[in-house]
Formats: structure tokens, sequence, C-alpha cells
């Protein structure tokens, strides 16, 4: 779909095309929330790193980060990197193209030194029974649960990996040979991040021999590098992932700013005339850009409330919410090109037949998935009914996708249906940048009708 519709809509463009305005409108809400989700955690998290390494530095400036890093200090961490990233994307194209580039460099050759160092510098490793057999259950829930709930929970990591490959649909109007490259963009960054990140999950799963510390330290990446390598050789693999994810957030700032964009071109979002402005001289949609950094960083103010351990449970939906939507928003245009069947026309890349069997597979997964990461994740303490129960334990991303559900359905209901007729052509384009640019509207007409291919 990325090949015969190479639009900045992605998603919610095909959509419309395949199955009307109102399929549109779900298809770009859910994809504009999970993006705007994963800049919050993509940038999170990379702050969370930074500030490790700056803990390992010793470094106190401004904050001190010499002793136990808090909550508050990651927070204004993130809150600086997510400034950078709308700064960056607003006043230098060019700059973004160069962090591309070098990203793309950075997560191939990073990725092959922290495997490198992972098999050589620790003094020892787990062995293969450990690494392939092994279980161990921190879940709270019973070991009996393992295979039907708590495995299949645990995939919500590599899920959450496996996101934003629809950037290559977003950027498509400023991609040369879009109809062929936006496509290539997609399956390759999801074969590529499938075959490198399982060697690196194995080269880190090796080096998880301090059992115990890696359980103390909440069972995340970062404990298992401090506690397997001297400092010195932990902070070079630390400081290399958090440079990796700096660009992936920049390229995530690129991504949704692109999409609310379109779909603020499109009159599908309050303040749409606001958000669908582009900068004059630098041809930029700056209002998206200060819009999905801003959204973003008021979802991702329950992180600053931890629980007694100063673990930001509540800010764990904000990665459901991401994933959830984002992957909702894809799986609609998988649904729909199902169900057009050979009335659809593909573009000069395509699956062929194989869309018979791949695309019920995809909506099934999906679908389970989606409910697999509503449910709770820390034992009896996060069961709502249970005498344990324990807020600061809870999953919050069903009620706040439901919530977020509710207020998109009511939207349509009460005049979207009316207002909203899918993606419109009343866009220029800029021969240099390729940027979509608004032709001027009078206000007192009707919307102009749905664009059609």
């Amino acid at each position: 779909m990325a090949s015969a519709y190479p639009t900045a809509g992605g998603p919610y463009w095909w959509a419309n095309e395949l199955g009307g305005p109102v399929w549109s409108w779900f298809t770009g809400w859910f994809n504009l929330l999970g993006l705007i989700a994963i800049v919050a955690t993509v940038d999170w998290f990379c702050a969370q790193f930074a500030t490790t390494v700056f803990n390992l530095w010793g470094l106190d400036f401004i904050l001190n980060f010499a002793d136990a890093v808090s909550l508050e200090e990651i927070f204004a961490v993130f809150v600086v990197i997510l400034g950078l990233h709308a700064l960056i994307n607003i006043y230098s194209s060019h700059l973004v193209a160069l962090f591309n580039n070098i990203s793309v460099f950075w997560h191939c050759v990073g990725v092959l030194v922290i495997i490198g160092i992972l098999i050589i510098v620790p003094d020892k490793h787990q062995s293969a029974d450990f690494v392939f057999t092994e279980r161990i259950n921190n879940s709270g829930f019973s070991l009996g649960m393992y295979w039907y709930y708590i495995l299949p929970t645990g995939l919500l990591l590599t899920m959450y990996t496996v996101t934003g490959y629809d950037a290559s649909a977003h950027v498509a109007e400023e991609t040369k040979d879009a109809e062929e490259s936006a496509a290539k963009g997609v399956w390759q960054s999801v074969a590529l991040s499938a075959l490198i990140g399982w060697f690196v999950l194995l080269a880190i799963t090796f080096a998880a021999t301090d059992v115990t510390a890696v359980n103390d330290g909440g069972g995340t990446s970062l404990a298992i590098f401090t506690s397997a390598m001297s400092e010195g050789w932990a902070e070079t693999v630390i400081l290399i992932s958090t440079i990796g994810q700096f660009f992936c957030g920049m390229a995530c700032v690129t991504s949704c700013s692109r999409t609310f964009f379109a779909f603020s071109r499109d009159r599908a979002t309050p303040g749409n005339k606001l958000w669908r402005s582009v900068s004059g001289k630098r041809r930029v949609p700056v209002a998206a850009v200060l819009g999905s950094c801003l959204f973003a960083l008021i979802l991702t103010l329950p992180a600053l409330s931890g629980n007694a351990a100063g673990v930001p449970v509540a800010f764990f939906a904000v990665v459901s919410i991401g994933v959830i939507g984002l992957y909702i928003a894809y799986v609609i245009p998988v649904y729909l090109r199902w169900r057009a069947g050979s009335s659809f026309k593909p573009g000069s890349w395509t699956l062929g037949d194989k869309y018979k069997w791949l695309n019920p597979i995809a909506v099934a997964w999906v679908a389970i998935t989606s409910v697999y990461f509503c449910l709770p994740f820390y034992g009896p303490a996060a069961v709502w009914w249970d005498d344990q129960f324990d807020w600061n334990a809870a999953n919050f991303t069903p009620l706040v996708l439901g919530v977020l559900f509710i207020a998109i359905s009511l939207a349509w209901v009460l005049g979207m249906n009316k207002r909203y007729t899918g993606p419109v052509r009343t866009i220029g384009f800029d021969e240099g940048m390729g940027i979509a640019e608004d032709e001027p509207l009078d206000p007192t007409e009707p919307p102009p009708a749905p664009a059609r291919s």
C-alpha cells in the first residue's frame, strides 16, 4: 500500500481509499495518538539511558546525577531531549537528513560494537541451556500461566521495537521515487530489525550472569550491562545506545509531525488551521512539530509518579498505547486491502497473491496482542478484583484507550461524519523540498470533495 499510495498520511489515506471516510477517521486518530505515544516513550527511554551514563560519570551539573537518579531528573533530561528534537526538526531539514544518514550507520555499526563487547568483555556468560530454556517469573502470577499469559505479554517489547516503519510512508512526499523507495523502506526496516535485533537480544541474555543484580535492577538491559562488565565498558555500551535512541527519537518527531500535518491538512483535527501551517522559509510544519512534542510531554507526565520502588508504572501504559494505537492503524488498511481482493490496484512493489494468507494472519495477530497489552502486568496487585489490588501497579492502558475511543467516536457522531470526507486535494508542492502546502480556502464554503486515486 505504501507503493500504491505514497502519501504523507500513510495508513489513514490508504484506509480512505479502500474503505471510505469513517475508516480513515479512526485510522488517522489511532495512528496520530500512537505516534505521539511513541515519541514520548523513545525520548523517555533515551533520557533514562542518558541519566544512567551521567550517573556512571558522576556528573553534577545543574542536577546532581552522581547519586541515585530520580524520576524528576529523568523527566528533566526528557524535556531537554524533546526540545532538541523540536529545534532540529524546525530549523534544519538538512541537519535532519544528515542525522538520519548517520543514524543508519550508527545503528548498524553501533549494534555490531555492542554485540562484540557483550561477547568479548564479560568474564563469563550464561549457558545456552539457560538462555533458551530458563524461565524466571517476576510477574507475580503463577508459573503455570507462563505460556499463555506471561510470555505473550512479554511480546510487548518486541512489538514496541518493530514500530515506526510507516515513517517511510509519512515522508513519502519528500522522497525521491517514493513508489519504490517507501515500500522498500518498510520491509527492509522490518527485516533488518528482526535479524539484528535477534542477535542483540541473544548477546544481552548470554551476558545476564548476575541474575540477582538484574532482578534488583528491574530486569532492564541497563542492569545487565552494569552487572556483567566493568564500569567503563558499561558506559560505552549505554552511551552507544543513548545516541542511537536520540537519533531514533528525532526521526519519530519527524514522522509524527508529518502525520499531524497531513491529518490536519485534511481538516480532521481541532485547530487544524494552525497544525497544517507551513513555514514560508524553511518549508516545515512548525506548529505540527511543536504540537507533537508538546502532546508527548503531556502524555508523559504520569511518569513523575512512581510506585514505592520508584518505578513509573503508569508510564508503561504510554508504551502500550503507542504499540496498540500504531498497530490498529497499521492493521485497518491491511484488513481493508484483504477485503478489497482483486479490486485493489497495486503499485510497482506488490505482495501479489500472498496477501490472501498474510493479511488475515496480521489481523488476528493484532487483535490478540492488543487484548494482552490491556491485561494486568503485575500479579495480584494489578488485578482490580483482587484483595491486594494497588492502583500503583495497575495497567491504565484500557482506561486511557477507552476514553480516547469514546472521544473519537463521539466527535465522529456529533458532526465530523459530515465535515470529514477524507483526504482532500488542496495542496501544492514545493519543487525543492516536496513538502505539501495548503492552498487558501474560503471558510464559508463546504469542504472540498475527497481525493480519489
